[in-house]
């Protein structure tokens, strides 16, 4: 994968602190490559979002599950934001994706969701 991003232009910018690089495209734009063999992967690649600006982005259930994985203190201080603006159809399927991918952190997530709220209040 990096192989074919390098020969379409894009450069390493340096590498992440989960197994992976920011690369930078011809036109400056930055964009986090990851590798993993997570079991939810190839479903959250499967079901791409569009951000605002147009480009496939994972769906939330699947960032929350890679920030949750990734254990580093500004994922998990990202995740109340994230789950603050949510849905509660948003919420009710990230809980799903949680209890059935990564069991061991559904009370950490019901935490998380209730900072989230009291932050965007």
């Amino acid at each position: 994968m990096i192989n074919r991003l390098q020969k379409a232009g894009y450069e390493k910018a340096s590498p992440l602190a989960i197994p992976g690089y920011l690369m930078r495209s011809p036109k400056g734009v930055e964009v986090d490559v990851l590798f993993g063999n997570a079991l939810w992967l190839e479903e959250a690649l499967a079901r791409p979002q569009l951000d605002a600006a147009g480009y496939p982005v994972v769906a939330l259930p699947y960032l929350v599950l890679l920030k949750l994985t990734a254990s580093r203190t500004q994922d998990w201080a990202d995740i109340p934001r994230m789950l603050g603006l949510a849905s509660d159809e948003q919420l009710n399927e990230i809980r799903a994706m949680v209890a059935r991918y990564s069991p061991e952190d559904k009370d950490d997530l019901e935490s998380l969701i209730f900072l989230g709220k009291q932050e965007m209040q």
